[in-house]
């Protein structure tokens, strides 16, 4: 970052579960660190985590947004920015109350849990000037980042995000909580409308879906299949996609990235052959296997520098809330498409209440 001399941004974080943990630990580094920024306070309803926040960030805490916008009236507590790290499903009144008080959000993935509420966050921030971006995280991963510059038009994808269960996010399903990231990844690089898709999902250890598998066709004439499970024994968070005379492979996690060319091996002069850079794949000397540099880093601390650089410069984010919107809306769309087969095949009996009918079109 660039912005050491800055006058320093009050911020306030919503939510001390997990996320809202981290996003306190990174905004105090940064502080620590002399970036242009202040833990100015936070909002935790549950007592236990408010008072553990309350000892190890030594901030004020509030109860509701309410209460903490009350005390900012008052002069008691002064910010201008804020985390919102709540439970999916109050996202929108707790960022809806902040916007309209003027206040420049980063919103933990997903924006919102409809299409309209995420429109109305989209139009509020516009209304009042305010800085809106989407907690999408793994735009910000290394690796993402250095695929960027070798994109030439990609046209098959295949996304795996599998997790070991967790009763952190139940509020919504696994499309929602993981699937969403990689709908996101791939909707900016592809960079087209969606054509077609369909999905398949069950409930396995919750009363809402836990795995699912999609196939999205773009107008492009691109194609992605999508799996995700927060019921695996594993660990993966992989993408990979082909395009012209080129495979990318990324891996989120290790923040890897590698890239076997066709094209550059078969112009390539001996010399570069013979070079470090270049690696002929085991019995397939036309191969040109390549690790691009990535520079390591930590997605959240790069996320929330984006962030803090975009408040103090007033510029859009990388992560826009349209593009939170975007993609909730393609998730939503997974959802119906998910619903719809699940009434094809006869699988409701399997399915929890809450599940059915959570996600219908007509939000859209």
């Amino acid at each position: 970052m660039s912005l050491h001399g800055s006058s320093p941004v009050g911020v306030l974080v919503c939510g001390a579960g997990v996320f809202g943990r981290n996003h306190l630990r990174v905004y105090r580094a940064l502080e620590d660190e002399a970036v242009p920024v202040r833990l100015a306070a936070v909002i935790e309803p549950d007592l236990v985590r408010a008072g553990a926040a309350a000892t190890d960030w030594g901030a004020p805490v509030f109860s509701s947004v309410q209460e903490c916008l009350a005390a900012r009236a008052k002069n008691q507590v002064d910010f201008s920015a804020a985390s919102v790290c709540t439970p999916t499903s109050v996202h929108f009144n707790v960022s809806e109350a902040l916007l309209a008080a003027g206040i420049d959000l980063l919103i933990e993935k997903p924006i919102a849990t409809t299409v309209a509420e995420a429109t109305r966050l989209v139009d509020l921030a516009a209304q009042h000037n305010r800085i809106l971006q989407t907690g999408h995280l793994e735009r910000f991963n290394p690796a993402v980042i250095a695929t960027e510059p070798l994109l030439n038009h990609p046209m098959f994808f295949e996304a795996h995000r599998l997790s070991v269960f967790s009763p952190r996010a139940l509020d919504v399903d696994v499309v929602l909580d993981l699937m969403v990231h990689d709908l996101d990844i791939v909707l900016s690089l592809v960079q087209s409308p969606v054509r077609s898709l369909h999905a398949v999902g069950l409930p396995i250890l919750s009363r809402k879906v836990d795995i699912a598998n999609v196939r999205i066709e773009f107008e492009s004439g691109c194609v992605a299949n999508f799996t995700a499970s927060r019921v695996s024994t594993e660990k993966v968070r992989k993408l990979r996609f082909f395009q012209p005379h080129q495979y990318v492979s990324i891996d989120y996690a290790r923040q890897d990235l590698l890239l076997i060319d066709v094209s550059r091996a078969a112009h390539a002069d001996p010399a570069t052959i013979a070079s470090a850079a270049f690696t002929a794949a085991p019995g397939f000397p036309g191969l040109q296997i390549d690790k691009p540099v990535v520079k390591p880093g930590e997605p959240l601390r790069l996320e929330i520098e984006s962030f803090l650089e975009c408040v103090h410069t007033r510029s859009t984010p990388r992560v826009s809330g349209e593009d939170g919107r975007a993609a909730l809306a393609l998730a939503l769309d997974v959802n119906a498409a998910i619903e719809a087969h699940a009434e094809r095949a006869g699988l409701h009996r399997f399915m929890g209440p809450s599940q059915k009918g959570v996600h219908p079109l007509a939000s859209h």
